[in-house]
C-alpha cells in the first residue's frame, strides 16, 4: 500500500492546501519550520519578559524557551520535545501556548519548573491587525541552493496576566506593558548542526556567519499622536559587506492600511565592545516621496538576548536540534555583556526596549539589531560581539 502519510484529527477539517496529510509539510527540507515569538516588556525598560517556540515537523521536535530580562541579568528555561508523541499540543514542558480568538488574542502560560524560578499566565490582545513582512527568500551565496524561503506576520498588542518571579505574583497592566508577537513558517536559515561536509557558507546563519561584516535591523514601533490615532513602522534590512542583501518595510495603520518604505537609513549609535543599541534615529523614504524621521531612545538595560533562546546557537546548540523525548535545561546569568558570556552566543541580537518619537507623536517598541565586524561610519572598530 503507498503511504500517504499519517492521519491527524486536523485531516478531519476541511482546510486541505497540498496532496497529504497534515502530518507532513510541503517539502522534506530539514530547515522547516513554524515559528511563534513574543516579548512582553515594561515601558520604562526595568523589566522584559520573553517566549517563543518553534515546530520542526521533518525533524519530529517541537522545542520552546521562555525567560526574563532584569538590567544586565537574563533567566532562560528550554524545552524541546519529540513532535510525535503529542502532534498537536502547541506545548514543551512547561511551556504552552494557545489560540484564543484568532488573529486577535492569544495566551502564553509557563509554568513552575525546575530551571527557574519564573511563572506567568499572559494573554496578547491585539491593538492593531496582524501585518505581513515582504517574504524573505534568499539563496546561498553562490545562487544554486535556497536557504531560506519563509514568510512572517507580526502585530502589536497590549499584555495581560501575571507573572511570578521566586513565588512572588506581579499584574500585568496595559499602562506599564506592551507586547508585539511574531508568527513564520517555511525554509528556515540556521536550523539544526550545519552539514559536515558542505563547503563553509558566510551567509547568516551559516558556519562563517561571525567573520562576516555583516548588519541585521529588525523593528517594529508603534506610535500615538496627540488625537489619539495610532499608526506603526516596521522595517527589516539585512546588509553583507556594503551589499543590502534584504529589506521589507512598511507604515501600517489601524485600517489594515500599508504605506511601502523605499529605503531605510538608520543613524544609530551602539557601544562597540558589546553591540548594544545607544540610541539615534531612523529616516525612512517612502516610496511616495516624503521621508519621516522617528528618534529612538533606549529604556533601561532590560532587552532579551535571543542566542540562550538559541538563536544563531548557544553552547553548541541550535534550533531544531533532537534532543530526546523530553528536555529541559537553562540557567542564570548575571551579566549578559562579560566577554565570556558573549563568547557563547552566535550573536548579541537582542529584544532592545525603545522609546519612539516622530514628531508630536510618541510611542514603544523593539529593536533587534547584530552589527558583526569593522563599520568606521558607526564608530565600531572590534570585531567580537
Amino acid at each position: 500500500m503507498q503511504d500517504i502519510g499519517k492521519l491527524l484529527p486536523l485531516d478531519e477539517q476541511l482546510n486541505h492546501q497540498i496532496i497529504d496529510t497534515f502530518a507532513t509539510v510541503a517539502q522534506s527540507d530539514l530547515s522547516w519550520t513554524e515559528k511563534l515569538w513574543m516579548p512582553v516588556s515594561r515601558k520604562d525598560g526595568s523589566l522584559q519578559l520573553d517566549m517563543g517556540m518553534g515546530r520542526y515537523p521533518n525533524r519530529d521536535v517541537i522545542d520552546g524557551f521562555a525567560g526574563l530580562s532584569r538590567g544586565l541579568e537574563q533567566w532562560t528555561v528550554r524545552a524541546s520535545r519529540e513532535l510525535s508523541l503529542d502532534p498537536l499540543a502547541t506545548a514543551v514542558g512547561p511551556l504552552s501556548y494557545e489560540v484564543v480568538e484568532p488573529l486577535k488574542k492569544v495566551r502564553w502560560k509557563l509554568a513552575k519548573n525546575d530551571i527557574i524560578p519564573l511563572e506567568f499566565d499572559i494573554t496578547f490582545n491585539d491593538v492593531f491587525p496582524p501585518f505581513f513582512e515582504d517574504r524573505h527568500i534568499q539563496r546561498d551565496e553562490r545562487s544554486f541552493r535556497v536557504v531560506s524561503n519563509v514568510v512572517r506576520y507580526h502585530q502589536a498588542g497590549e499584555p495581560s496576566g501575571w507573572y511570578a518571579i521566586d513565588g512572588k505574583r506581579e499584574t500585568i497592566n496595559t499602562e506599564d506593558w506592551f507586547c508585539y508577537r511574531d508568527h513564520s513558517w517555511g525554509v528556515r536559515l540556521d536550523v539544526g548542526a550545519p552539514p559536515s561536509d558542505l563547503r563553509p557558507a558566510r551567509d547568516f546563519g551559516e558556519r562563517k556567519f561571525e567573520d562576516s561584516k555583516f548588519l541585521l535591523n529588525w523593528s517594529p514601533i508603534l506610535l500615538q499622536r496627540p488625537d489619539g490615532t495610532r499608526y506603526e513602522y516596521h522595517f527589516y534590512l539585512q546588509i553583507r559587506g556594503e551589499e543590502v542583501f534584504y529589506f521589507s518595510g512598511y507604515r501600517n495603520h489601524a485600517d489594515g492600511r500599508q504605506e511601502r518604505i523605499a529605503r531605510a537609513r538608520p543613524e544609530l549609535r551602539y557601544v562597540d565592545e558589546t553591540r548594544r543599541l545607544i540610541g539615534g534615529r531612523i529616516h525612512f523614504d517612502m516610496l511616495s516621496g516624503e521621508t519621516a524621521t522617528v528618534e529612538l531612545d533606549v529604556r533601561g538595560d532590560s532587552g532579551f538576548y535571543l542566542g540562550p533562546a538559541l538563536y544563531l546557537g548557544f553552547d553548541g546548540k541550535k534550533h531544531g536540534n533532537w534532543r530526546g523525548e523530553l528536555d529541559l535545561d537553562g540557567e542564570r546569568i548575571a551579566d549578559m555583556t562579560a566577554p565570556a558570556v558573549r563568547k557563547r552566543m552566535g550573536s548579541a541580537v537582542r529584544d532592545t526596549i525603545v522609546g519612539v518619537r516622530e514628531g508630536d507623536a510618541t510611542g514603544h517598541g523593539l529593536f533587534e539589531p547584530i552589527v558583526l565586524g569593522e563599520w568606521p561610519d558607526l564608530e565600531l572598530y572590534g570585531t567580537q560581539p
